[in-house]
């Protein structure tokens, strides 16, 4: 596409009137002859004419009087020649009928902060004196481009783990469960909003950054879970502190008697909704806290023989134990699932990656053939 601006000469081959378009391809008419001047003459309109086979050509007039171009910028429609108005209308017409959609190499869109970024890099080469070089201006777009991607990726997956999660999750499983769909949307906007990303270098800092966004709301919901088990426990045994610190236990049977409550406290403890994953490790702390307490009851209780006593701590410590294993298989099996989440994020980026380097092979392939037939024309 040429656009000739300030045109003031006549639209005339030979003596006969003729279309901007036409006047273009007169202009490119090769000159017979093999002297060094023909050549050089016709080399740069063989160059167009080969790699411009499809050319369309628009004039423009002078905008304004001479006076009044030092203000063109400040200027109404009306004031503005007429004939330019026409010629600009007749212009943002063909260009919004018929102007392609501006790409860099494997179909990427230029929109226009892209098209900036290019513009300001390539003739800032110019400005410094370097030779500019429309790769290095890409490769400069895309350290741009690709960082603004990985910040979107980022918060479309908080957003998004915000708006869905509702803390604290009964299990871990839970939790992962809602991250792995919303991490592979995340990684969906990183790709659709990336390009060039050399050695994968921004999608494994994406990668990285959402393992600490998963693991930042792991933690966050383990967090509420914890606090609400805690209110929990001090709303429910606080009373039987109470107890204890009144002396209410502290006679023969009283031991018994205090087992007697805790379990029927443990029971209202463990059928309270809500608690999240924190909630059987937060009663062991709990238990493990008052260890003393029960300790002394059990040894101050006149009613009960050494041999019973001996009978009691031995169950009291095969509790402990039990509870204690029963943390670690929890813990060795939420190590598994991470694990288990490690390898599926990987595969999720390895499939999503694979499908983008696919998709742009396809373009290339189209873009390359576009060039063929473009030069067979």
């Amino acid at each position: 596409l040429w656009t000739l601006r300030d045109f003031s000469l006549e639209l005339e081959v030979n003596g006969k009137p003729v279309t901007s378009d036409e006047y273009l391809e007169h202009s490119l008419t090769l000159k017979k002859g093999a002297d060094k001047k023909t050549k050089s003459f016709n080399e740069p309109r063989l160059c167009i004419r080969k790699f411009f086979p499809k050319r369309k050509c628009f004039i423009f007039d002078r905008p304004a009087q001479r006076k009044q171009l030092s203000k063109l910028e400040t200027l109404r429609e009306e004031e503005l020649c007429g004939e330019f108005v026409e010629q600009v209308a007749e212009f943002t017409s063909y260009i919004l009928s018929y102007s392609s959609v501006k790409t860099l190499c494997g179909g990427i869109i230029v929109n226009g902060p892209r098209l900036k970024s290019l513009v300001q890099t390539y003739v800032g080469a110019i400005s410094n004196g370097s030779l500019p070089c429309m790769e290095s201006a890409v490769l400069t777009l895309a350290q741009i481009e690709n960082s603004a991607a990985v910040q979107k990726a980022i918060t479309h997956y908080e957003e998004q783990m915000n708006q869905k999660i509702q803390m604290p999750t009964e299990t871990l499983q839970e939790l992962l469960d809602l991250h792995r769909p919303i991490e592979s949307e995340a990684i969906e906007v990183f790709l659709k909003n990336s390009f060039k990303d050399v050695d994968q270098k921004f999608q494994t800092e994406l990668g990285n950054l959402l393992v600490a966004k998963r693991d930042a709301f792991i933690k966050k919901n383990m967090d509420v879970s914890s606090a609400r088990c805690s209110d929990l426990l001090e709303d429910i045994f606080g009373p039987l502190e109470e107890e204890v610190k009144l002396g209410t236990f502290s006679k023969p049977g009283g031991y018994y008697l205090f087992l007697q409550m805790r379990q029927e406290l443990e029971k209202k403890y463990n059928q309270a909704p809500g608690k999240g994953l924190q909630a059987e490790a937060m009663l062991k702390n709990y238990f493990d806290s008052k260890a003393d307490v029960v300790e002394t009851l059990l040894q101050t209780d006149q009613s009960l023989t050494e041999a019973a006593k001996e009978v009691e701590e031995e169950r009291t410590k095969a509790e402990a134990a039990e509870a204690a294993n029963r943390e670690l298989e929890k813990k060795q099996k939420e190590f598994e699932l991470m694990m288990q989440q490690k390898e599926k994020s990987y595969q999720e980026h390895v499939k999503k990656l694979t499908e983008k380097v696919k998709d742009e092979q396809k373009q290339l392939l189209a873009e390359q053939e576009n060039i063929i037939a473009a030069k067979l024309r």
